[in-house]
């Protein structure tokens, strides 16, 4: 499959006809009857961009019959998958060879990113990058870019061509990085201000102010970040927390005052309702349960976390009643080794396989739709079919490779028990091969 960036289509209200599935509720806690919305046969109507109407193709067909129909027939169709973590400059060094975390961080990491002080560069790299996204099905992401502004401009120049939904910012680390990567407290402040400004809230685009990891930031960069998100309501705050062990024991050492890790970003005021945590393997319960209360999101990558050594995820931990969480799935290439949210909730399932529990095939993607909405409060916008919603939607082709045609029948499920057995099969076998079109609000931007 090629490549397809459409222009703009010239019809303000369109429809698209296939099996059509989104969430109402989370699978988490409710019953996949309560939680679950399948149309067989359905009928998505999308006026300027926005999801206008939902329904079975025998009730609604007649009412559209005037308006260009494309039918996907015998195809899936959800909401576009959203990637709660990423890093934008590790897109060339994905799959470099094993190591942990901090050793892979100085080995790999480190020098691919100082090449994105050059402009060309970095708007070549984010071609790419946005590019890998589409092709996967991926309509929105949560990216980290690198130490220099040109990166940033880069990323969001990128997205804003091709209509896409971005949240992204400016890593910021003054130590323990190598010179040509650090900045200052205050050159990071003043930065990542300018940016916010040229960006949130621009189009498509929203800003997340985004310390690496607490430590490559001083105190008193950390406190500029929270001074930056009370400075601009809207944006987010994003970055990694307990990792890796080696990791954590660092924290322990850099910041001797601190009750742990978490509690480092919380004494700078950055643990709060529009923050995101990425792996948060080795949380505490006392961890999981403040993450819970500020109503803070967690992004879990098990590709990376599994390719790293770090650790298995405590997703049923973070999905309890006792201390629910919202939780999205994320990539984290270059650490992950995927830039598929199929593959990612692949390696999911057996992440929570290797506990002795058990993640169900819807559960899985709602992780990657509405739950990654909700993770971002952006379920009034995206992560599903709800009626004036950006019409972000993927068609999956469940037989798209000659194994996969042989696994699953040419007939659309009928029921919630087929339809589990077509999605697991598509969540374990599948990979951008599966991935007919991607759509951004109402537009073809992958595929056909």
């Amino acid at each position: 499959m090629v490549i397809a960036f459409a222009q703009p289509q010239q019809a303000t209200l369109v429809a698209f006809r296939g099996s059509l599935i989104d969430f109402v509720d989370d699978p988490f806690y409710t019953t996949e009857q309560d939680s679950v919305r399948y149309i067989a046969d359905g009928l998505l109507v999308v006026e300027q961009g926005f999801v206008r109407e939902v329904g079975s193709f025998d009730r609604l067909h007649s009412q559209y019959s005037q308006i260009p129909i494309t039918d996907y027939s015998g195809k899936l169709l959800t909401p576009g998958l959203i990637d709660l973590h990423i890093h934008f400059p590790q897109t060339e060094m994905i799959a470099a060879h094993g190591e942990q975390l901090l050793e892979w961080l100085e080995q790999y990491t480190f020098p691919v990113e100082r090449k994105f002080q050059d402009s060309a560069y970095a708007e070549q790299v984010a071609e790419i990058f946005i590019t890998e996204l589409l092709r996967n099905g991926t309509t929105t992401a949560v990216v980290l870019a690198s130490v220099h502004p040109e990166s940033v401009n880069a990323v969001f120049e990128a997205a804003d061509r091709h209509h896409l939904r971005l949240i992204a910012g400016k890593v910021m680390m003054d130590r323990n990085a190598p010179d040509f990567l650090t900045d200052t407290a205050d050159s990071s402040y003043y930065d990542s201000k300018a940016l916010i400004e040229r960006w949130h809230g621009q189009g498509r685009s929203l800003y997340a102010i985004t310390p690496r990891f607490a430590p490559t930031s001083t105190p008193a960069q950390l406190h500029l970040a929270s001074k930056l998100l009370n400075e601009y309501p809207g944006t987010y705050l994003h970055t990694h927390l307990s990792e890796n062990v080696n990791e954590i024991a660092w924290v322990r050492r850099l910041f001797p005052e601190s009750q742990g890790y978490l509690d480092v970003y919380d004494r700078a005021g950055l643990v709060g309702d529009r923050s995101i945590f990425a792996h948060c393997i080795h949380l505490t319960d006392a961890e999981f349960q403040r993450l819970s209360e500020a109503k803070a999101a967690i992004a879990f990558c098990p590709t990376s976390n599994l390719f790293l050594g770090s650790g298995l995820f405590k997703l049923t931990h973070a999905k309890s009643t006792e201390c629910p969480i919202q939780v999205g799935l994320a990539t984290d290439v270059g650490g992950g080794t995927s830039f598929s949210l199929l593959q990612t909730a692949n390696e999911a399932y057996k992440v929570v396989q290797l506990q002795q529990q058990t993640l169900s095939p819807f559960q899985a993607l709602f992780l990657a739709t509405l739950g990654g909405a909700r993770a971002l409060g952006l379920e009034d916008k995206i992560g599903s079919f709800a009626v004036g919603n950006e019409a972000d939607f993927i068609v999956l082709d469940a037989r798209s490779t000659p194994l996969m045609a042989f696994r699953n029948p040419a007939i659309s499920p009928s029921s919630l028990s087929e339809l589990a057995d077509r999605l697991f099969s598509l969540l374990i076998m599948g990979d951008d091969r599966a991935v007919k079109a991607t759509y951004s609000m109402g537009k073809l931007v992958y595929g056909g």
